[in-house]
C-alpha cells in the first residue's frame, strides 16, 4: 500500500516569506542551547572542511610553486565562498523559504509544488534529482572526514601511516553500529565538542596570521577572481577544489526544523564564521612563510605538543560530522517513503519524545557497505577529494532552480525581479559545477554513479506504483456501489470491529473484497482506513483525520500525516476514540492486502523496470511493521496482480 500526496490548490497573498513556526520538538528548549545543539549537528560537515579544502585546492599548483598570488587568491576564493554561497544564499536567503518551519530540497520540492498549485512534473523531477544526489554526498562524507583525521596521525608519528586505514574501518563501523542505539544521548555532547573544536582552530589560524599578515589582503575579492582567471585550466582546478569548502552548507537548510532558523543563523554568524575565516587565513599566513607545509597545513598550524591532541579532537569532529549525515540521510529517506518515492523501509523511533530520533536498519546497512567499499577503494582523503563535490554542486543548482519558483509563484516577486535576484547565485553554483565536472574521470563518477541510480529507483518506483493503483481502480468496484449490494444481499455478521488499510479510500479493499469471496462474513463494524500524505512537513493533532459516516456499518477515516512524520496507527485510533469514535480495541482486528506481482506481457514499462519494481516491491516493509500495527491483530489476504 502506498500513501498518496494530497495537493493543496491555495496559494498564500504574499510578497515576503511567512515567519517560520517553530517546531513543536524545539519549542521548550532555550535559544542557547539551539544555538549550542546546531553547532554540533548543523555544522559538523562543512565545520571538517579545513582538514583537506586548502591542502586541496593547493595541490593543483605546487607543480608551478607555491606563491604569494597562489596562495592569497585561493583563500580569497575560499573566503569568498564561505560569504557568498553559505552566508548570502544559505544563511539569508534560503532559509527564508520554509515549509512550516522545515528547510530540505524535499521541503522545498513540496513548497513549490504548493506555489504552483500542481505537481509539475519538472518541479518534481529536480526534487528527486536532488533527493538521489544527496546520496553520494552521505555515502561519501564519513569517509572523506574520518581519514582526512586521521592521516594527521602521519605529521605526529610517520610509522603510524600503516595503522590509519585500519583505524578508520573501525571508527566507521563502530559509528554505524550505534545507530540502532539511538543519538539522543550522544548529541548532549556534539555540541560543546564542536564548540571548544571551533574555538581550537580559529584559535590556531589567528596566532599565524602574524607570520605573514599579508595574508589579509584575501578579503579582497579581486585577487581570487585574478588568480582564476589568470591561470586558466589550473585555476578552474582550484576552484573545483574550493567547493571542498562549503559542502556542508546543504545541511545549514535541511536542519532548520530541528533547531529553527535564528539559531542556526546566529551560530553561522558571530561563531562559526569567524572560526573558520581565521583557520583558512592561518593556514595561508602559514604556507606564505613555509610553503613547505602545504602537505598538510591544518595540523602543522599546532606546536609538536599540541599535534596528538588535535587529532584526537579533529577525529572526534569528523565522527559527529559523519553522525550528522547520516541521521540527515535517515530524515530525507524517511520524507521520500511518505511521499511515495521509495518502497516502505522498516522506520524505528530511537525515543519516546523526539520525533526525529528514528533508525532505518536496511539503509543503514547500505550506507556501512558504501563507506567502506570507498575507503579501500580510494585508501586515502586526497583521492576521495577528487570524488567529493559533484553531488552536492548539482544538489545545491537543483535547490536554486527550485527557490525560483518559490521566489517567483510563492513569494509573488515580478518575473524580471526572481530571475535577476535568483541568477546571481545560479551562475556561482554553475561555475562551480563546471569546476567539479573536470574530477569526473579522477572518482567524480562515484557520486553521479550512486545519484544516478538512486534516482533510476525512485522513478521505477512512483512509476509502477502509479500504473498498479490504476489498474486497482480499473478491476475494483467503487464503495458506494459495494456498499447499495450488500444493503440487498447481507452477508453472516460476525462481532467486533475490522479496519480494512487501502490507499484508495473511494474504492472498495481488495482484503475485504477477498475475505468476502472466501470466508463469507462480515464485521459488524468496519472501517475503511486510508493514510495521506500532506505536502507538510507535519499536520497538527486536530486535523490529523476525516471521518464519515457511509452507512450504519461502513465508516470511512482519513488519517492526515506530514512527510516528516511516522504513520503509526495505534495511536491514530486513539485519537479516533477520543474523538467518539465508538470500537473496543480487543475486539478490533486490521486487514490488510499483500500483493504479489507479476510481470505482464504488454507492460506499459520495459522488462528491466518490470523486473526491478516487482525487486523493490519483495523488499518493501509490510504493512504491520511500517504502521506500527500490533502483529496479533493483522490478518493478509493475498492476491496475485500484473503491472
Amino acid at each position: 500500500m502506498t500513501q498518496q500526496i494530497a495537493q493543496d490548490q491555495g496559494s498564500l497573498d504574499v510578497s515576503v516569506p511567512c515567519p517560520a513556526p517553530v517546531p513543536p520538538h524545539v519549542q521548550h528548549e532555550g535559544f542557547g542551547g539551539l544555538v549550542l545543539g546546531s553547532i554540533g549537528v548543523v555544522y559538523g560537515d562543512i565545520g571538517t572542511s579545513p582538514l583537506y579544502a586548502l591542502r586541496e585546492s593547493l595541490k593543483h599548483v605546487e607543480e608551478a610553486g607555491i606563491s604569494d598570488m597562489s596562495v592569497i587568491g585561493t583563500i580569497s576564493l575560499l573566503l569568498w565562498a564561505l560569504f557568498f554561497t553559505v552566508t548570502a544564499k544559505y544563511v539569508l536567503f534560503l532559509m527564508q523559504a520554509d515549509n512550516k518551519g522545515e528547510g530540505g530540497i524535499l521541503s522545498l520540492m513540496a513548497l513549490a509544488q504548493k506555489a504552483l498549485g500542481h505537481r509539475a512534473i519538472s518541479v518534481f523531477f529536480l526534487g528527486v534529482a536532488g533527493a538521489a544526489l544527496f546520496s553520494g554526498d552521505a555515502i561519501i562524507t564519513p569517509a572523506i572526514s574520518v581519514l582526512s583525521a586521521l592521516e594527521g596521525l602521519e605529521t605526529v608519528a610517520p610509522h603510524l601511516e600503516p595503522y590509519i586505514l585500519p583505524v578508520t574501518v573501525v571508527i566507521l563501523v563502530s559509528v554505524f553500529w550505534v545507530q540502532s542505539h539511538g543519538t539522543a544521548r550522544v548529541a548532549a555532547f556534539f555540541g560543546p565538542i564542536m564548540a571548544v573544536f571551533f574555538l581550537v582552530i580559529g584559535g590556531l589560524g589567528l596566532m599565524h596570521i602574524a607570520d605573514a599578515p599579508r595574508v589579509l589582503q584575501a578579503f579582497d575579492p579581486t585577487h581570487g577572481l585574478h588568480f582564476l582567471f589568470s591561470h586558466g585550466m589550473m585555476g578552474f582546478m582550484v576552484l573545483g577544489s574550493v567547493f571542498l569548502a562549503v559542502t556542508g552548507a546543504e545541511a545549514l537548510y535541511a536542519d532548520m526544523g530541528h533547531f529553527g532558523r535564528k539559531p542556526i543563523q546566529y551560530a553561522w554568524i558571530f561563531f562559526i564564521l569567524p572560526a573558520l575565516s581565521l583557520n583558512y587565513l592561518g593556514q595561508g599566513a602559514l604556507l606564505l612563510s613555509h610553503p613547505a607545509a602545504v602537505e598538510n597545513p591544518f595540523f602543522l598550524l599546532a606546536p609538536p605538543w599540541a599535534l596528538l591532541p588535535l587529532v584526537i579532537l579533529a577525529t572526534l569532529a569528523t565522527v559527529i560530522a559523519s553522525q550528522a549525515v547520516i541521521t540527515g540521510a535517515f530524515s530525507l529517506v524517511r520524507q521520500a517513503i511518505q511521499l511515495g518515492l521509495l518502497p516502505r523501509m522498516l522506520i524505528l523511533h530511537t525515543s519516546e519524545t523526539q520525533e526525529g530520533q528514528i533508525f532505518i536498519p536496511r539503509l543503514n546497512r547500505l550506507l556501512l557497505i558504501g563507506v567502506l567499499v570507498l575507503v579501500f577503494v580510494f585508501k586515502n582523503s586526497s583521492a576521495l577529494a577528487s570524488a567529493y563535490g559533484i553531488a552536492v554542486t548539482c544538489t545545491m543548482v537543483v535547490t536554486t532552480a527550485l527557490a525560483f519558483v518559490v521566489v517567483w509563484k510563492l513569494w509573488k516577486w515580478p518575473l524580471w525581479g526572481a530571475i535577476a535576484f535568483v541568477s546571481a547565485f545560479l551562475v556561482i553554483d554553475v561555475a562551480f559545477l563546471a569546476a567539479n565536472l573536470l574530477k569526473i574521470v579522477d572518482g567524480g563518477w562515484v557520486p553521479l554513479l550512486l545519484g544516478c541510480m538512486v534516482m533510476v529507483v525512485m522513478w521505477t518506483w512512483v512509476r509502477g506504483t502509479k500504473l498498479l493503483n490504476a489498474k486497482s481502480r480499473r478491476d475494483s468496484i467503487s464503495l458506494q456501489d459495494l456498499i447499495h449490494m450488500l444493503e440487498k444481499s447481507k452477508p453472516t455478521r460476525v462481532k467486533g470491529t475490522a479496519i480494512f488499510l487501502t490507499s484508495t479510500p473511494e474504492t472498495a479493499p481488495s482484503a475485504f473484497m477477498h475475505n468476502l469471496k472466501h470466508n463469507k462474513v462480515m464485521h459488524e463494524r468496519v472501517l475503511i482506513m486510508s493514510v495521506q500524505t500532506e505536502d507538510m512537513p507535519r499536520v497538527a493533532p486536530a486535523n490529523r483525520y476525516e471521518i464519515e459516516q457511509l452507512s450504519e456499518d461502513f465508516t470511512r477515516v482519513i488519517l492526515h500525516y506530514g512527510y516528516m512524520e511516522s504513520p503509526r496507527i495505534p495511536a491514530a485510533l486513539a485519537i479516533l476514540r477520543k474523538s467518539g469514535l465508538k470500537f473496543d480495541i480487543m475486539t478490533t482486528s486490521f486487514f490488510l492486502g499483500r500483493r504479489s506481482i507479476k510481470p505482464a506481457p504488454n507492460s506499459s514499462m520495459p522488462i528491466w523496470q518490470d523486473k526491478l519494481f516487482i525487486a523493490l516491491s519483495k523488499q518493501a516493509a509490510n504493512a504491520t511493521d511500517f504502521f506500527s500495527i500490533p502483529s496479533d491483530r493483522v490478518v493478509e489476504l493475498g492476491a496475485q496482480v500484473t503491472i
